[in-house]
């Protein structure tokens, strides 16, 4: 990190500098190399989403300033990142609004472009983190200022990386999908995102984040009113094809999964099962519940074996308890429709 040098590095170190004073700081990026593909953010943009009940919900999301202006548009999630494996990657953060950082969860960069604000830096204004993805699958990325309060409002998005050979196979050599679809599992506590001050909750100040009591479930930002019949949600395939599903668990509650037709647990966390002899894909049959923790990804290959609905039913559980969150009604549920 010697380039890093002549900027707030060079302040003396205190305990509070890892804990509840990082630097604000803006460094060349340590052993830049020519990158492969380069993607600029801005962080964090606000919007409002209409709750089922006609409460509007602030969240907060990372705008793909990539993207050409006429396409470009703020998402819930945040818009997803591709690349593939073996590619040097260059996410470039702008922070208008606040200092905030990119964790690109998974991945293993160097400690400076590894968006941990508490054991590096937090972006005052804009930082190039240099990354490569040494192997396929399913990661996210995420906001890591104020970790609980910014990832809850929205600051986080997938990030898919495929092989080199790009998409159509989980790894190269490795099973094949003809459809794909993401499902984003999250859950909403309203009174997290009445919270406009980024750092409220830092260093021991009670803003009430030790309770999270969610009363809105979502699916790939959409509500459970509308998850049956949303395009983001629903999977649409023919008979014949082998569905890729790509399950991420953003919510803060035990997700549990029940699918309506057989299943193959093909990777976890973004590691390639099957890939290793130490390491064999897992079969989960149809109605057979499986759970996924917080931050969790399952990549699911589903191969229907007739044309038809299959029902898809996510509960969402208390940590502790184990009970369905909101007295019950933390349920989501969606389809797979075979023709």
């Amino acid at each position: 990190m010697s380039n890093l040098e002549d900027t707030a590095f060079e302040e003396r170190l205190t305990f509070s500098t890892f804990g509840c004073d990082p630097f604000k700081a803006d460094p060349r990026t340590p052993d830049r190399e020519d990158a492969d593909v380069t993607i600029r953010l801005e962080g964090a943009e606000g919007m409002d989403l209409r709750a089922p009940d006609g409460r509007k919900i602030k969240v907060w999301s990372f705008e793909n300033k990539s993207v050409p202006d006429g396409q470009r548009r703020l998402t819930y999630p945040s818009a997803p990142i591709r690349v593939r494996q073996g590619q040097i990657v260059h996410t470039r953060l702008s922070t208008s609004k606040g200092p905030h950082t990119v964790h690109h969860h998974g991945i293993e960069p160097s400690t400076a472009n590894d968006g941990v604000g508490h054991v590096s830096f937090e972006v005052g204004d804009s930082y190039t983190y240099q990354w490569q993805p040494s192997s396929p699958g399913t990661f996210f990325y995420h906001c890591h200022r104020n970790t609980v309060l910014h990832f809850e409002l929205g600051m986080f998005g997938l990030l898919i990386v495929d092989p080199p050979s790009g998409p159509g196979s989980i790894y190269e050599g490795g099973p094949t999908y003809d459809v794909e679809q993401a499902w984003v599992a999250d859950d909403m506590d309203p009174r997290f995102h009445a919270i406009s001050n980024h750092d409220a909750g830092l260093c021991g100040l009670d803003v009430g984040l030790n309770r999270f009591e969610p009363k809105y479930f979502l699916l790939s930002g959409v509500f459970n009113n509308r998850t049956m019949t949303d395009s983001r949600t629903m999977v649409s395939a023919k008979l014949g094809q082998r569905i890729l599903i790509r399950l991420l668990n953003a919510s803060y509650s035990i997700l549990r999964v029940a699918l309506g037709c057989d299943a193959e647990w093909v990777a976890c966390d973004g590691r390639n099962m099957g890939q290793d002899p130490w390491c064999d894909t897992v079969p989960i049959p149809a109605g057979t519940p499986f759970e996924l923790t917080t931050a969790q990804r399952y990549d699911l290959i589903l191969s229907p074996p007739a044309r038809g609905t299959y029902p898809v039913r996510m509960e969402f559980r208390h940590w502790i308890t184990g009970e369905i969150q909101d007295r019950g009604a933390g349920v989501v549920q969606t389809k797979v429709v075979v023709s």
